[in-house]
This record gives C-alpha cells, structure tokens and sequence, in this order.
C-alpha cells in the first residue's frame, strides 16, 4: 500500500532525574499520553492540516487537487486509505522520485483533541534525466533513447526528446506534454516528429515529416484522444524489382488529417488478459483540412476474456474497418489495411493478404478478422509462482479476409464481397509474457483458405508484439 507512517504516541519519556521529569507530573502526563491513545482509536477523527514538504519548482496550487480527498477522512482507517490514494495520484503526476506519508496528531493552538496532521514528504525528479530501453512493436524490436525535462515550470510539464532504431523503422522527435490542474487524464500533446520506415512485404520505404497535436480526456467509463496531424510524405522503392503499382505511389504527398480515437478497457491486464473487454473505435478524416490525401477511415477492435475452467481462459476478439476515399483521387498504399502474420491472421506471412502485384502487397481498403483463443497454464507444473506463470500454452482459431470494394455498390455487396475467400488458420504454441510490455509467440499454425498470391507460413511461426488478434 505505499509507506504511509503514523507517529508513536508512546515516546513520552519515563520519569527519573537524569530525565527532567518528576514524580509530581506523572499523573499529568499519563492523563496527556491516554489522551492522545484515544485519538487512533476514535473512529471520529479530523484532519486539520495537509502538509507537503520537499517542494523545489513545483507549485503548491498544482497539487492541491491531487490531495484535497484526504480532508473527507473522518476515521483513521479513511485517513490511512486516503493518504495511500493521494501519494499514489502524486506520483502518477511524474514529477517526483519518491513520496512518503506522515501522520501525527494535530498540534498548537487550534488543534482538536481529534485531530490529525498529515505531512506527504516529496523528492522531486532532476530537472533533467535520460533513459535508454528496449521496444518490441509487431514483430519487430527497437532500442530507445531518451531525454526528458519533468516539470519544466512547475505544474507537470513535460518536454521529451526521443531517438528509435529498430528493426524496420528509425525515428526521432520532440513532444511536449501539459496536463490540466486536477485532472491528470485531461492533457495536451504536442509532436514534431521525423519517421522513416522500411515495409519489405510491399517493396515500400516511406519517410514522413510532421506535426501533430492530441487532446486527451475521459467521459464516463470511456477515453477520448481527439487529434490533428499535418504530416510530409516521401514514399520510394525499398528494391529494383519493386512493382510499377509501387513505383507509381512513389513521391512526395501531404496529409491532413483529423481523427477521433473512443477506449473501454476493463481488461485486468493489456498483455494477457484474463479477464474484462476491450471495445476501440478510431475514425479519420483526412482532406478537409488540406493536404493531397482525401478519405474517411473507420477502424473497429473488440476483445472479450473469460476465466474458464482450471484456470484456462477463453478469449474471442474480432477486428474490423473501412476507408472511404472521397473525390476521384484513389487512397494511398500507405493509408490503407494489411492483414496476415504472426500478430493476425497467424500461418500467413507478415501483411501478406490480399491485393497484391508482382508479389508485393498493396493493402485493401475493407478487411475483417476474428480469433477464438484458449488459454491454459503450463502443464505439469508443480505449484504457482516462479518463472512457469510467465508462459501460457493456447490454442487458436483465426480468419479473416481484406479487399477493395466498389463503393458504388450497396452494403450487401460489400458483405458479399468480404465474405469471399476468407483466410484461416488453426493451431497450438506457447506465450511467453514481458512483464506488461510485450508477449512472445511460438506457435504451429496450419493455414486454410489460401488465395493465389498468399504467402503462408505453414508450420512453426515467431511473433512478438503488443496488439494480437
């Protein structure tokens, strides 16, 4: 629960010459210390005075909101769960190193024979600090450099320059992050960021250039992230051998986009979750407010967990989305979706369903994917605990399908359409869990439904990442 310290009440000295106290007083002060005793065990109590101490270039007023529920406690059992939940929102704010709480029975002039004193003692982070780390994305690994300036003027600012090197994608860039006064949830985001990525399955390299800005709040069980980004696109051939439908979507394009992300997550884990469901809704609209790029984009993620029985669980997910371009201008291949590999439609080759040219994928601008999982404990284990709960045996069952549609048709076309050659795939493997970082995937998969152009991976296949189907 945090350290949260009450005061001995029994630090009275004993009575003795060599400690100033005479026997005539003692009456006096064992009437004070059975006083004092009575306050922790009063149920009724009050908290008079919330102190912060350690405070450099932080201001007082910011933190206020963050420990204004410990003046509500009215019995010390509150008071100590209150505390607990103050240091815990202090230090989600990111500016301090360490917070510890004190609290002592009220003195001077105005206190209560009730009342308490509750002292929160802070050690701020440097002003300036430096991170070096490792990420896993979808199937591909990254190391991060990273220097951050906290609590630049003293209300949970933040300014962090960023470097990436991984695998597939190089990126750098510089954001500043503000969140507003009491309520942490509620923060503005500001990017400036250059990204270039190498994309294999396509014969792509694209590099962008950009700037971008968030808001983020929450709204009654959801989260909200409403967000604009200008960004300069320069695509190009990664290969000689690259197709002409690639070499013809190379060259500059500039996108201006705005989108709207809704999140309910009651998962107890994002990792490897047992429980709890995720629902995230992302819409785009680029084109309106200026650029060469011009479509709608809508993008579904559903997942629900279930303990079941031996401490298995079941888990059923379901992706979905579609891109509207708007005028005659086609969509992008940068803007479209890719489905296949480790990470979706697993015993397929990494985003290699669907249109495709001279063996390069192309993206689709409708696609759908379902997964049925089972997840069990290792067996043969003999008891819990140690490294066996990292890893999960389970067995799966995947779908799926992407395409372009003739928007002039109606919807039960397009249903038809996404209903024709579905991909999918079965099989067993094993899940190695990073903290919640990232998971690990051995699996054997047997792919089913395969089309012409498909690149399959049947047997065993390794993924890595955070967002699985």
């Amino acid at each position: 629960m945090g350290t949260v310290h009450a005061r001995s009440m029994d630090s009275y000295p004993m009575y003795g010459r060599d400690l100033g106290v005479n026997t005539d007083d003692m009456e006096m002060m064992e009437a004070v210390q059975e006083t004092k005793q009575e306050v922790l065990e009063n149920k009724n109590v009050v908290v008079q005075h919330v102190n912060i101490e350690g405070l450099g270039r932080t201001k007082e007023d910011y933190l206020g909101y963050e420990i204004s529920d410990v003046f509500t406690a009215r019995n010390l059992v509150e008071v100590m769960r209150k505390s607990h939940e103050a240091r815990q929102r202090l230090l989600r704010l990111g500016i301090f190193k360490d917070v510890e709480v004190v609290i002592d029975i009220s003195e001077g002039a105005n206190a209560l024979p009730n009342g308490l004193d509750v002292t929160f003692e802070v050690t701020e982070l440097k002003r300036l600090t430096g991170s070096y780390n490792t990420m896993v994305g979808n199937n591909e690994g990254s190391m991060v450099l990273g220097i951050k300036l906290p609590n630049m003027i003293g209300r949970g600012e933040k300014l962090t320059f960023q470097f990436s090197y991984g695998t597939k994608e190089t990126s750098y860039g510089l954001s500043f992050f503000k969140p507003q006064s009491g309520y942490y949830e509620r923060n503005f985001t500001l990017n400036l960021y250059k990204v270039t990525g190498q994309f294999p399955w396509s014969s792509l390299k694209e590099t962008d250039r950009g700037v971008s800005t968030e808001l983020s709040f929450p709204l009654w069980m959801t989260d909200h992230t409403l967000r604009w980004e200008g960004v300069w696109r320069e695509l190009g051939c990664l290969a000689r051998s690259a197709s002409f439908a690639v070499r013809e979507e190379s060259g500059h394009t500039l996108k201006s986009a705005l989108s709207h992300t809704m999140v309910v997550d009651t998962r107890n884990s994002a990792i490897l979750p047992r429980r709890g469901a995720l629902l995230r809704i992302n819409q785009e609209l680029a084109g309106y407010t200026g650029g060469d790029a011009s479509f709608l984009k809508e993008d579904v993620e559903l997942q629900l967990n279930k303990p079941f029985i031996w401490g298995s669980v079941l888990s059923a997910s379901l992706w979905g989305g579609m891109l509207f371009p708007l005028g005659r201008q086609p969509t992008s291949i940068a803007d479209r979706f890719y489905l296949g590999g480790p990470t979706s439609v697993r015993g397929f080759g990494m985003y290699s369903i669907g249109p495709q040219s001279e063996g390069d994928y192309l993206g689709g601008e409708a696609y759908w994917a379902g997964g049925l999982h089972l997840y069990t404990p290792l067996p043969f284990r003999s008891n819990k605990g140690g490294l066996a709960d990292l890893f999960r045996t389970h067995f799966f069952l995947n779908a799926g399908n992407l395409c372009n549609l003739n928007y002039g048709e109606g919807p039960r076309a397009h249903l038809q359409k996404l209903a024709e050659c579905i991909r999918w795939s079965y099989g067993a493997g094993i899940i190695l869990r990073l903290g919640n970082i990232a998971r690990l995937e051995l699996n054997y998969c047997f792919p089913m439904g395969v089309q012409s152009g498909d690149r399959i991976c049947d047997g065993v296949q390794f993924g890595a990442g955070i967002r699985f189907l």
